[in-house]
C-alpha cells in the first residue's frame, strides 16, 4: 500500500512542503511508495511556494483508511488530524511542537521531535548523504519551508542550526535569501480572495487554557493594513466561526513581519483580560499591539491566561 504523508489541518508552506518532501525520500531513496497529502487549501505563501518550484499540489483528504500506512509530519496533536487517525497504520511522526499525547500506533514506530524552527531541518538532517540525490524543486520546497517557519530568521523560534541549514540549500540553489524571503511574504501577505471565515482559520489552532477554549489564529504579513482595514467585519465573524468549531473565542494575531510585532484584535472583555494577563498590555480599544511578539508556539500559546 502507498504510505501517505500528511501534517495538519490548515496547512501552511511547512505542512506543504514538508510531506512531498519525506514522500519524495521515501519514494527515492527509501524504495516505499508513498504520496504527500493535505487536510485542507494550502495557504497564499504555500501556493507560491508550489508554482515557484512546479510542483504539483498534493491530494487534499479527509480521512484515512483503516490500517492504511501513515507518516505524520509538523505535528503530533490528534486535534489536528482526521478524527479517524488512530485507526490507521502509523507508521511515523517527524515534528517540531511539544509532544501533545492521544495517538496510537499498531506497533514500535520511528518518531523524531526536534525542538527546531522547522520541520524540513529536521528532515534535512534525517536524509544526510542522500541530499545529494534531492531534486532541485524538492530543496526548494525545503528552503521554503524554513524561511517560512523562521520568518527569514526573525522568528524567536529559529535555530543555529535552521540558519545554517537554510543557508546552504541557498548557496546550493543559486538564490539570495533575502530576495526570495520577500517574494515568499508578498504572497503570505495577498488575502485579498479569502473570506473572513477562512482568515480566521487559515493558520490557527485549538488549545485551551482551564475550560476556556480559544482557536488561536496567526496572519504573518508585511502588509498587515490589508487585514486590519478589515478589522470590523473580523470581529463580527469572530462569533460565528467560534460557534461552528465549538470554540469559546477566537483569537487573532496580525503578525508584521517586517516591524517584529503582533496586533491583536479585541472584541470583548474576555480577550482584553486575557491580552492584559497574558502580555502585561494596556488595552483601551478593539486592538492592542504587541511589540516582539511573533511566535504562536514559543511566544502567544505559553503566556495566555484567562
Amino acid at each position: 500500500m502507498t504510505t501517505l504523508v500528511f501534517g495538519h489541518k490548515s496547512p501552511d508552506t511547512d505542512s506543504t512542503g514538508s510531506p512531498i518532501i519525506w514522500a519524495w525520500y521515501l519514494n527515492d531513496v527509501q524504495g516505499t511508495p508513498a504520496a504527500p497529502a493535505l487536510l485542507g487549501e494550502p495557504n497564499t505563501e504555500a501556493l507560491f511556494m508550489l508554482e515557484r518550484w512546479n510542483l504539483d499540489k498534493p491530494q487534499i483528504i479527509e480521512g484515512v483508511a483503516a490500517d492504511a500506512p501513515v507518516v505524520i509530519v509538523d505535528t503530533n496533536n490528534p486535534a489536528e488530524l482526521p478524527a479517524d487517525i488512530n485507526a490507521a497504520d502509523i507508521r511515523g511522526i517527524i515534528d517540531h511542537h511539544k509532544l501533545v499525547g492521544g495517538l496510537e500506533t499498531k506497533g514500535p514506530i520511528d518518531i523524531r521531535i526536534e525542538p527546531l524552527a522547522c520541520t524540513a531541518t529536521i528532515m534535512y538532517k534525517m536524509i544526510g548523504k542522500d541530499m545529494a540525490q534531492m531534486p532541485t524543486a524538492i530543496k526548494g520546497a525545503m528552503l521554503t519551508c524554513i524561511l517560512s517557519d523562521t520568518l527569514e530568521f526573525r522568528s524567536p523560534t529559529t535555530t543555529q542550526e535552521d540558519k545554517a541549514i537554510a543557508h546552504a540549500l541557498a548557496e546550493d540553489l543559486g538564490i539570495e535569501i533575502a530576495d526570495y524571503a520577500a517574494e515568499m511574504f508578498a504572497a503570505k501577505s495577498d488575502v485579498s480572495a479569502f473570506s473572513d471565515a477562512e482568515l480566521l482559520r487559515m493558520d490557527s489552532k485549538e488549545y485551551g487554557v482551564g475550560d476556556t477554549k480559544f482557536r488561536v489564529s496567526v496572519l504573518e504579513t508585511t502588509a498587515p493594513a490589508t487585514v486590519l482595514d478589515r478589522k470590523d467585519s473580523l470581529i463580527n465573524t469572530m462569533t460565528t466561526v467560534a460557534a461552528e468549531d465549538g470554540v469559546d473565542q477566537v483569537l487573532l494575531f496580525v503578525v508584521d513581519i517586517l516591524n517584529e510585532e503582533a496586533t491583536l484584535l479585541v472584541p470583548n472583555d474576555l480577550v482584553k483580560t486575557l491580552a492584559e494577563k497574558s502580555f502585561g498590555a494596556t488595552v483601551s480599544g478593539d486592538t492592542v499591539v504587541l511589540p516582539g511578539i511573533m511566535s504562536r508556539k514559543k511566544q502567544i500559546i505559553p503566556n495566555l491566561k484567562v
